[in-house]
């Protein structure tokens, strides 16, 4: 062949590259089937031919449209469940596939902005300004690529700077029951954080509290930062499902380009809620205290998601309801053995009016010892040492049943305790500066 011909035209085939490219990407021939039944939340249809995960259309003879998803298959109709309202959806409707999972959009032009699970902007500050699309079904970070986690991160909390250490690219679970104090510690912890993203998902939230955490907890520094992914508990269980997909998708966007993203979650039980209402009508069968086998699969897909990789890394802060306080429940004890450390709330420190109501002798960060230093970590072992011999002695120095001098390490607690409470203490609009903890923490021990 004459090589000036060739060089013609692969010339001529990379102009029109991105043309090639969309006609490859397009899908011609659309497969159709139809809504037969709908049971509970469920919707059955004939066909078409599609698998898990993928996204259909159900249409109306109208013209009107719903998005759902494929979920299951029982005998030779397809089983959808809907990401909007059931009514108006009847037997007869056609039922279209898109040939693709769900996709969200992603890019810097996401920040300052507030979506609802589905990705689409809820704030009313006109379109989002996208840098394209992602799919929403990401995988975790390959375990051989992945980073160590060698350096900390600054959450602005004296208490877990100090005593809980986290580092860039760990994953940690905020434990508590109701009305302890979780969101407005995630609100501290995004506004005062040394990372440079935050991506916030409040998940299952009651319609008032999202407005509440925007203005108030987060504040319109914090939100500047960050992108916040809201969805009520109004909302169908799948819209909660995606909108912990569609935050994670968009936190691994921004470690894709180098960045070190703080990721929180709130919360995981009420996703674990809704993946076990999904899983129930589908027909799994409950196992623990009602939870069906899906539940404990999608658990570790979704956590696993976060974390550190070659390029930058997601720090992942995800909350966790327990039911009555009991902090084995299944859900907790599922979440735990996931993630690298818990922070636990307690409600009995709620009620002296300590805040943040953290239990640091409960709590504990399973990467604190590979990213301080030796100095920080004896202060932070001296400090942890006095609160648990104070906790022991408690009762006998309430009722004056201690003799000072009885026991030296009892009397070492009792002299520091009434600082070390001060210590860790910190006032709602109080930022704790990571260098001043570490010195007030030196200064304590």
């Amino acid at each position: 062949m004459n090589p000036n011909i060739a060089a013609t035209e692969i010339g001529l085939a990379d102009r029109y590259r991105t043309y090639f490219d969309r006609v490859a990407d397009c899908k011609p021939i659309v497969k159709i089937g139809r809504v037969e039944e709908i049971i509970g939340l469920v919707i059955c249809s004939i066909g078409p031919p599609v698998a898990v995960g993928e996204m259909c259309r159900i249409t109306s003879p109208e013209g009107g449209y719903v998005p759902a998803e494929v979920v299951g298959f029982r005998g030779n109709r397809v089983m959808l469940m809907p990401l909007g309202s059931l009514e108006g959806i009847a037997p007869g409707h056609l039922v279209s596939s898109e040939r693709e999972p769900f996709r969200v959009p992603v890019g810097i032009g996401l920040l300052g902005r507030v979506l609802d699970g589905l990705g689409h902007p809820i704030d009313d500050a006109g379109p989002l300004m996208a840098e394209g699309m992602r799919s929403a079904l990401g995988a975790p970070p390959d375990p051989l690529k992945r980073k160590r986690i060698k350096e900390p991160i600054a959450t602005g909390i004296r208490t877990i700077d100090a005593l809980l250490t986290c580092g860039k690219g760990q994953r940690i679970g905020i434990f508590s029951g109701s009305g302890v104090g979780k969101s407005i510690l995630l609100g501290m912890i995004a506004r005062n954080t040394s990372a440079q993203v935050n991506v916030i998902a409040l998940l299952g939230e009651r319609g008032r509290e999202v407005r509440e955490f925007i203005e108030k907890d987060l504040g319109e520094e914090g939100l500047k930062r960050s992108v916040v992914v809201a969805v009520t508990s109004d909302q169908p269980s799948l819209i909660r499902i995606k909108g912990a997909q569609v935050a994670t998708a968009i936190a691994e966007d921004f470690r894709d380009k180098g960045m070190d993203v703080m990721l929180m979650m709130d919360s995981v039980t009420r996703l674990a809620m809704a993946q076990r209402e999904i899983g129930l009508t589908v027909g799994e069968p409950p196992t623990t205290r009602g939870y069906t086998p899906s539940v404990f699969a999608m658990l570790p897909r979704l956590l696993e998601r976060s974390g550190a990789s070659e390029r930058g890394s997601i720090t992942g802060i995800y909350t966790v309801l327990v039911e009555g306080d009991d902090m084995n429940e299944p859900v907790a004890d599922a979440v735990r053995s996931i993630l690298d450390g818990h922070i636990v709330l307690s409600r009995k420190i709620a009620a002296r009016n300590h805040y943040p109501a953290i239990d640091v002798l409960e709590s504990v960060s399973r990467l604190m010892f590979d990213i301080v230093d030796s100095e920080h970590l004896q202060a932070a072992r001296t400090l942890l040492e006095n609160l648990a011999v104070y906790r022991d002695a408690e009762d006998l120095v309430n009722i004056g049943a201690y003799v000072q001098g009885s026991n030296p390490k009892i009397d070492i607690a009792l002299q520091k305790i009434d600082a070390i409470q001060n210590f860790l203490k910190q006032g709602i609009d109080d930022k704790g500066d990571f260098e001043a903890t570490l010195e007030q923490l030196q200064g304590l021990a």
